[in-house]
């Protein structure tokens, strides 16, 4: 809190980490950490001292709560000091997170940039898949589920179903867990590791991240029925896949295809023609059969040339999968490289080169897999992890929205003196650098 000099300047969130990681591992520890910020508030004419003591404590409260025999005399302190600008937000914090679990991790830095700045509103920037991004104000104990219900309400979708958080980070996109608190979850897959440090502590680096909001699953997905979602995710989610390769299509559907996208490309502009890059020879006809398909669709916008691409795909088997590249070693009848597809039907081995379907193995077949960080039952490099998950969330939505008749069996998933010790020393040291932190992406 500043009353003590220390050697050097030391990363905030790294402090939290310090401060209340142990109080979130040990509940006994909760008291102990509750009594040491209010004992250090309590006659206390540092100014900023208590300012930062006051930001300790909102961050506290919005945390977990202290236990029973301690409950009455929280309140009654935050109840009695109402000219303190934080008090209000730190009793509304606290009567809150009496009614909620506890959270499972320390305060994320955007939460800790937020009271740094004595502002006791959090808001993060979402991402969505055609490249806009609104800010939407989160709680320290807003769900995910409800932050994914807030954004689709805020953006008039018809539904929320089947739109998921995620998190993209330097290597790799992951799906963040609805059940979860949004900081919780949001800090778990953004941490860095630390590494022990014998000698001199360095602060972790950062990891950049973004958060976006997809449709992950593809239930009842029918192009034109919700233009906003069409538009804003059922498009620019799906033209990368079709533009990959990976679906098998007739050359007429190839040809209206490209001329849609050649209107969604350059409108009603004619000059662009010149555009057209020799190569597209060898995919399709002539270009002058694109310019008659081109013809063909005159008068219409973008956004209706945009419906119509997604009207022509959905007809398709593999509309709304999701596709990985892998390297199968099981089975010598398969080729070595195949790609795999999850979607609303099920799993499917596909051959790459081909588009045959090699197999398809529907939901209510699977019983069982297994995944780890090289590994989704079969050697696949790096993409367990997202196979694994989109399995998961298919299953679940399979059987929550009556698609089977079977009911879904789900399986639900100490305090020391020295520790209290170190969390009195860590509050006595802990400083606030000055904020030079940028807005969250």
């Amino acid at each position: 809190m500043g009353d003590y000099p220390i050697k050097s300047t030391r990363n905030p969130v790294e402090l939290m980490d310090q401060i209340y990681g142990p109080a979130l591992q040990h509940p006994e520890l909760r008291d102990e950490l509750y009594c040491q910020i209010m004992k250090q508030l309590t006659n206390n004419n540092n100014g900023l001292s208590v300012e930062r003591g006051w930001q300790l404590l909102w961050l506290c409260c919005g945390l977990f709560p202290p236990s029973q025999a301690l409950l009455k005399h929280t309140q009654r302190f935050l109840e009695s000091r109402p000219r303190e600008p934080l008090s209000a937000a730190c009793l509304k914090r606290f009567q809150g997170m009496l009614r909620m679990e506890a959270r499972t991790m320390a305060p994320h830095h955007v939460e800790v940039d937020a009271i740094q700045q004595n502002s006791s509103q959090i808001f993060h920037k979402v991402h969505f898949p055609d490249n806009t991004a609104e800010i939407y104000e989160v709680t320290s104990t807003t769900r995910i589920r409800d932050l994914c219900r807030s954004i689709a309400s805020n953006l008039m979708l018809s539904s929320a179903d089947g739109y998921s958080l995620f998190v993209k980070t330097t290597n790799k996109v992951v799906s963040m867990n609805e059940q979860q608190y949004f900081f919780d979850n949001l800090k778990e897959l953004t941490d860095v590791p630390k590494k022990g440090k014998k000698t001199k502590e360095v602060t972790p680096a950062a990891v950049p991240y973004l958060v976006l909001f997809m449709r992950k699953l593809w239930f009842n997905v029918i192009p034109g029925k919700d233009l906003k979602a069409d538009l804003m995710f059922h498009f620019p989610q799906e033209l990368p896949k079709y533009l990959r390769g990976y679906h098998s299509l007739e050359k007429e559907d190839l040809i209206a295809l490209a001329g849609l996208l050649f209107r969604v490309r350059v409108d009603a502009d004619r000059s662009q023609f010149v555009m057209i890059p020799k190569m597209m020879k060898e995919l399709v006809p002539a270009d002058q059969h694109k310019i008659i398909t081109y013809n063909k669709q005159a008068g219409i916008t973008v956004d209706e040339a945009k419906v119509r691409f997604l009207k022509i795909i959905s007809a398709w088997p593999t509309f709304g999968c999701a596709f990985f590249e892998v390297k199968q070693t099981s089975d010598r009848f398969y080729p070595n490289l195949i790609t795999i597809s999850i979607s609303k039907q099920g799993v499917s081995l596909i051959d790459p080169k081909t588009k045959e379907v090699l197999v398809m193995h529907p939901f209510s077949k699977i019983t069982n897999w297994s995944s780890g960080s090289t590994y989704f039952h079969m050697n696949i490099g790096n993409l367990g992890y997202k196979m694994d998950d989109l399995l998961n969330s298919y299953v679940n939505m399979y059987l929550h929205e009556r698609t089977l008749p079977r009911t879904q069996q789900t399986l639900d998933l100490p305090c020391r003196n020295d520790s209290s010790k170190l969390q009195c020393n860590i509050l006595k040291q802990f400083t606030f650098s000055k904020s030079n932190a940028t807005p969250p992406p």
